[in-house]
This record gives structure tokens, C-alpha cells and sequence, in this order.
């Protein structure tokens, strides 16, 4: 298990829908990832519902911060069906498959692959991606920035 392990688990749970669940999970969130500080922080200053409002007007309305890799590359183009195989094909050669839930590019599940198996190959791969979405969240000025700031830190 990576170094970052414990760091690429708690960004994938800080950037999923901010629920009870999460909620509940700040304090442990904030002490285990110290990197994370500015999210957790700010999540455990923040009414649920008003957090949750955020999330949906950060990632929820355009793909200006899409939380889908395949999508800073690839774009609504048919390659991200592609691109999309190859996630499951990654997964399945670590034993892992994915729950239908959620496409396999979604970041959270891609940090939280990255974080059981050691292996940051999607990662990487998409880095360009993920600094793109960095760099958009910083300039739009919410505190999911500084997960991103976190995990890209890492590459």
C-alpha cells in the first residue's frame, strides 16, 4: 500500500456527494489526511444542506468540473466508450469490479482504486485532467480545490 493510500481514500470520500455519512466522517477525515484540511475544515463549518448545494453547483450542473476522467480527454466523443472499458479492464486486472453505481472514470472511485491497490496508473495517466480540474476549481474559488491541490501533489 502507497504512502498517499490514506490520502487518495479520504479525497475519493470528500469528493462524493457530501451526505450523512460524510458528514459523520470529517473528524476522522481531517485528522488522517491533514493535506485535506481546507475541504474538511470548511465541510465541518457548512450546514449540510448548504454543503451539499455547493457540490451540485461545483460538479453537478456542466462538465466545466467534471469528475470524469475520461471526459478531459475524450469529451461526450465516442473514444470515452473506450476509455471506459479500459477503467473496467484496470479494475479487473487488480480483482476489482465496479458496482454499476457509477461509471469507472469517476474520480472517487478512481482514488479509491488507486488507494487499495497501489497502483496510480489511471491516475497518471489523466494527470493533464486533473490539473486542468484543479486549476478550474482554484479559479472558481471553492474549497473541493484543495483536494485536487492534494492528490496532484502526489503525481
Amino acid at each position: 500500500m502507497p504512502s498517499d493510500a490514506v490520502l487518495y481514500q479520504a479525497a475519493a470520500l470528500c469528493l462524493t456527494y457530501p451526505d450523512d455519512d460524510l458528514i459523520a466522517r470529517l473528524p476522522l477525515l481531517r485528522e488522517a489526511a491533514p493535506q485535506l484540511r481546507v475541504f474538511t475544515d470548511h465541510a465541518v463549518l457548512t450546514p449540510p444542506r448548504e454543503l451539499a448545494a455547493h457540490y451540485v453547483r461545483v460538479f453537478g450542473l456542466a462538465d466545466r468540473h467534471s469528475l470524469y476522467l475520461s471526459r478531459w480527454p475524450d469529451g461526450a466523443a465516442r473514444r470515452r466508450g473506450t476509455s471506459l472499458v479500459r477503467f473496467r479492464d484496470v479494475y479487473r486486472r487488480h480483482g476489482l469490479e465496479c458496482s454499476g453505481e457509477e461509471l469507472p472514470d469517476f474520480l472517487p472511485a478512481v482514488l479509491e482504486f488507486t488507494a487499495r491497490t497501489g497502483d496510480t496508473s489511471l491516475l497518471t495517466e489523466y494527470r493533464d485532467g486533473l490539473e486542468r480540474l484543479r486549476v478550474r476549481l482554484t479559479d472558481y474559488g471553492t474549497p473541493y480545490a484543495g483536494v485536487l491541490d492534494a492528490v496532484c501533489a502526489t503525481l
